[in-house]
């Protein structure tokens, strides 16, 4: 029997439990839910959930405004660019953007947020429940220097701050309904398969035109010889 999480006392509130019953999906969740959040322990990172979030180039990042309304923004940087500091504990550089400050200054007044992240190819997606921590550099450089660089030695420019992340909860979804997308280095992997054939079949056919070529230049050149 499943028993109360911290995902489901976050995310299944009331008005979440009445349409779930509405729907009879209750008696799948409604052994998670329980009232209020602090049911136990935060949830930690398994293996398999570092192991996406530290290969993504792309992920999601909700928080709320001081009126309630929620805003989503969406985080890219070279793969690695999000850090796993520890299992409770996401990190990545806040990159320069277009300068609003809506996240940052949502973060200032409430720090929970959500972060959504997506394989498209193996189908797969977290949802992440956090309280983030806003660290200037000033107060440690050392931390925004180690998340501007990722584990494969990829350095990004500058930034004035990073996100820290202490995870409350998490929820690995089922694939329905996501397409399968590639990247670009998956695609050229593919074409490269996909071609490698062909490739073998061009390269003996250009090895072929060569000899022939040769053979060629060599009757011209003793036909020369024999008419002087």
């Amino acid at each position: 029997m499943r028993h109360p999480t911290r995902y489901g006392a976050i995310a299944f509130t009331a008005p979440v439990a009445e349409r779930q019953k509405a729907t009879g999906s209750i008696h799948w969740y409604g052994r998670r839910r329980a009232q209020g959040e602090n049911v136990g322990r935060p949830d930690e990172l398994d293996t398999t959930v570092t192991a996406l979030i530290r290969a993504t180039d792309s992920f999601f990042l909700a928080t709320v405004t001081p009126s309630g309304w929620p805003y989503i923004q969406h985080r890219g940087g070279p793969t690695g660019f999000v850090h796993v500091l520890d299992p409770s504990t996401i990190a990545l550089a806040d990159y320069s953007g277009n300068q609003q400050f809506v996240t940052i200054g949502n973060l200032d007044e409430n720090d929970a947020v959500a972060l959504f992240f997506i394989d498209y190819p193996t189908r797969t997606r977290v949802k992440v429940y956090g309280r983030a921590e806003v660290v200037e550099r000033a107060d440690d450089p050392g931390l925004v220097a180690r998340l501007l660089t990722t584990p494969d030695g990829v350095v990004k420019a500058g930034c004035d701050r990073a996100l820290v992340v202490h995870v409350e909860a998490l929820d690995r979804n089922c694939t329905k309904n996501i397409p399968p997308k590639y990247g670009e280095a998956r695609m050229r992997e593919s074409l490269t398969l996909a071609r490698k054939g062909l490739q073998d079949e061009i390269d003996i056919l250009t090895s072929r035109n060569a000899e022939l070529e040769r053979e060629i230049a060599q009757l011209r050149g003793g036909g020369d010889g024999q008419r002087g």
